[in-house]
């Protein structure tokens, strides 16, 4: 058994241990087996979106750059978490150390809060697309999208970096045994013996600050979209306009409904919920959006489809559609 090592000044464990699915130690083979498998499909998915649109000159547009971003923050979203867990299903690899799980911890938050970015920068893609069709590519220029895409990137940088302080500066007197497969921020603050008030609140203004300000946004977004698309006068139109932005709202949906089952578990559920139920949850917060969002993307968008089919049949023209 690993021991419990305190330094004396500050109560800061060596290392925690994290015990994974708590009431289903026994299932842990079991559950490994979507979680590899879905994290495999997110891997292949989201670096092959990302050589397709390298490789692509057709798909060289600000959709498309902003489609890799989310692919890029998918990759590093899942592969902070998964491997992890996946070492403690497999081999009860269950420790982790203090620094480590202080580092997990900021990817973790840093990049879901990047992804809900993303998200909201691809709804102002599509209500920039829909609503200024003519203007759209002098709008959203190379520089324009590489800075909102780093603006988007730092927020979340510079929202997060408290969380590890705040977490840091903790007592840890109630044992270093997490009951989760990956280090997260209210999970980790359980664990002290001391007052968690701010880091109660602070999580709370964050999520309000990244979540909220997104939600909002998007919202906005979509309803001028509903508004220009009914005042269309074709029906063809119409469904040509707003087909444009199907996968983006699956994308929404995979995104946020997780998300949102977590953030009310944590704050009002926690006692009527069972945690191995918000444990599953939190995984799959992290490992659908990965896993989905190329699938939906390469279904939905004509063009990637069409790349995708050209790659895979050999043909070297296809047809160009405009998305």
């Amino acid at each position: 058994m690993i021991m419990l090592m305190l330094n004396k000044t500050n109560w800061t464990p060596a290392s925690f241990i994290l015990n994974g699915v708590p009431g289903l130690e026994d299932m842990h083979l079991w559950i490994s087996f979507p979680f590899c498998s879905m994290y495999a499909v997110a891997m292949v998915g989201n670096c092959g979106l990302l050589y397709l649109i390298h490789l692509e000159d057709s798909l060289h547009r600000p959709m498309y750059y902003f489609l890799a971003m989310l692919s890029l923050t998918d990759i590093v979203m899942c592969s902070s978490t998964i491997p992890k867990a996946l070492s403690i299903f497999w081999c009860h690899l269950k420790e982790i150390g203090f620094d480590e799980c202080l580092v997990q911890m900021f990817f973790v938050h840093t990049f879901t809060g990047m992804e809900s970015g993303v998200l909201m920068l691809m709804a102002l893609d599509r209500y920039v697309a829909i609503c200024y069709p003519l203007r759209y590519s002098t709008i959203l220029t190379n520089p324009v999208i590489a800075k909102v895409g780093l603006a988007t990137f730092f927020r979340g940088v510079f929202l997060i970096i408290p969380f590890t302080f705040l977490t840091k500066r903790l007592p840890y007197c109630r044992g270093n045994i997490i009951p989760h497969t990956y280090c997260d921020h209210m999970s980790v603050a359980k664990l002290s013996c001391g007052n968690i008030k701010v880091n109660v609140i602070y999580g709370l203004m964050v999520a309000l600050l990244i979540g909220g300000f997104d939600i909002l946004c998007i919202t906005v977004s979509y309803t001028m979209i509903l508004r220009a698309v009914v005042s269309l006068s074709s029906a063809d139109a119409r469904q040509k306009a707003f087909s444009t932005c199907t996968a983006h709202l699956c994308a929404i949906v995979f995104s946020y409904s997780p998300a949102f089952f977590c953030f009310f578990f944590n704050r009002f559920g926690s006692h009527t919920i069972p945690p191995s139920c918000h444990i599953i949850v939190a995984n799959i917060y992290l490992l659908l959006p990965p896993t989905m969002n190329p699938i939906v993307y390469v279904v939905k968008t004509k063009q990637i489809r069409d790349c995708v089919i050209r790659i895979f049949s050999g043909s070297k023209k296809i047809k160009s559609y405009s998305t």
